[in-house]
C-alpha cells in the first residue's frame, strides 16, 4: 500500500504540503506499516504503566505520561540520555518555561517493532533531512469522577517544533475528545475524532495549530481514558 491518505485519496506528503496536516485511519496505518494484532496489543499494554504528570499548573491529576528523546540522522534513530521536556510560554502558556521531568519510556517500547515502524513512517512522511531532535510522549488522559480529562489544557496551540505525529492508542469509556485544526490567524481548518486504534494525524507545526477537546466518561462509575502517542521532530 502506498503512503496515501485514504480519506482524501491524496498522498500524505502532498496533503502536508498543501494543507499543513494529513489524516490516516488506523486500519490503513496498520496495513501500511504493517502492524499485526499481537504486536499491537503488546505495544498498547505499555500505556497501563504510565506515571502521573505532576507539573500541571491547573492542579489537575488527569494526565499520565512517559517521555523519551531521540536523535535522527540518515542512519536512523538513536536514543539520547534521559532529559526534561521543555516548552516556552510562547507555545504552552499553562505549563511553559519549566523543565518537566517524566518517567522514561521503557527501552523495550523504544525497540518494539510497532514503535520502530512508526518512527520510520514519520521520517519518510515528513521527508526528514539532516539531524533532528525527536521527542516521544506516551499520554493517558483520564476522565475521573469530578474532574474532566483535558488532552490539551493549553487550548489550540503549536508545540514549537517542525513536525508532530499524533496517534490514538485506545479510547475506553469516553466521549468527545475532538481534534481541532486551525491556522495562526484563527481560521478553523478541520475537526475530527481519532476514534479507532491507530487513527493518526500528521501536522506541520510551523503552519498549523491543533488541540483536543475535553473527554467525559460515558459511564462515570467505570474507568475512562484516552491513550495517545505523540512524536515531535525539530531540525537541529
Amino acid at each position: 500500500m502506498s503512503d496515501t491518505d485514504i480519506l482524501t485519496g491524496l498522498p500524505l506528503r502532498q496533503q502536508l504540503v498543501e494543507g499543513g496536516y494529513a489524516r490516516l485511519s488506523g486500519p490503513d496505518l496498520f496495513d501500511l506499516l504493517p502492524i499485526d494484532a499481537t504486536d499491537w496489543n503488546l505495544f498498547a499494554e505499555s500505556w497501563n504503566d504510565l506515571g502521573p504528570d505532576l507539573f500541571m499548573a491547573d492542579g489537575g491529576r488527569y494526565r499520565r505520561r512517559r517521555h523519551a528523546t531521540l536523535g535522527w540522522d540518515e542512519g536512523g534513530f538513536i536514543r539520547k540520555p534521559h532529559q526534561p521536556h521543555f516548552q516556552s510560554r510562547d507555545y504552552n502558556p499553562l505549563n511553559g518555561d519549566v523543565q518537566r521531568w517524566f518517567d522514561p519510556v521503557d527501552q523495550t517500547i523504544i525497540d518494539h517493532a510497532v514503535m520502530r515502524a512508526i518512527l520510520a513512517f514519520c521520517a519518510r512522511s515528513f521527508a526528514l533531512t539532516g539531524p533532528h531532535h525527536v521527542e516521544l510522549h506516551q499520554f493517558r488522559i483520564e476522565a475521573r469522577t469530578g474532574e474532566l480529562g483535558r488532552p490539551t489544557p493549553e487550548g489550540m496551540h503549536r508545540d514549537g517544533v517542525d513536525w508532530v505525529f499524533v496517534m490514538l492508542v485506545e479510547r475506553r469509556n469516553v466521549r468527545e475528545g475532538v481534534t481541532r485544526i486551525g491556522s495562526p490567524d484563527g481560521r478553523e481548518l478541520g475537526e475530527f475524532t481519532l476514534a479507532r486504534p491507530g487513527d493518526a494525524v500528521l501536522i506541520d507545526d510551523r503552519r498549523i495549530l491543533h488541540g483536543v477537546t475535553e473527554i467525559h466518561a460515558v459511564d462515570p462509575g467505570q474507568p475512562a481514558w484516552r491513550d495517545a502517542l505523540v512524536i515531535t521532530f525539530v531540525a537541529e
